[in-house]
Parts: C-alpha cells; structure tokens; sequence
C-alpha cells in the first residue's frame, strides 16, 4: 500500500525527476509524493496526472537520445 501526499510546490525547493515520464517536476510546481507504506527509501515525486495514470501505463523502453523510434 502506498503513503502518497499531494504537495502544493511552495514547500518545493529543488527539481525532481518524475519516474512515470522520466521528465523533470521543475521547482515550485505542485506534484505527488508517494512511497510503500513500510519504506520511507521508495519515496519518489511525481507529477500528479503521471501518478494518477501510472496502472494504466506501458512498461517503458529507455532509449539514448539518439535510438531510432521503431
């Protein structure tokens, strides 16, 4: 089960990458916080429509810049 706070960015002071786009969440933008229930260490950002989609997702394929797309 996951702990997950919604966090409105005032309180952000630093870029985080979120792991369901792998895109930055620039400072002061409002996101999710989420982590296990039992595991403070899993804690991640992410932005909040990338959380909310995130069981709907495909597993993703991580390509250099330059991969072709196919």
């Amino acid at each position: 089960m996951y702990i997950v706070r919604k966090l409105t960015g005032s309180s952000s002071n630093k870029p985080y990458r979120c792991p369901g786009c792998d895109q930055v969440i620039p400072m002061a933008t409002p996101h999710t916080v989420a982590w296990l229930e039992d595991d403070e260490e899993s804690r991640r950002h992410w932005h909040n429509a990338c959380w909310a989609k995130k069981d709907k997702r495909r597993p993703n394929t991580e390509r250099t810049r330059n991969a072709p797309r196919y």
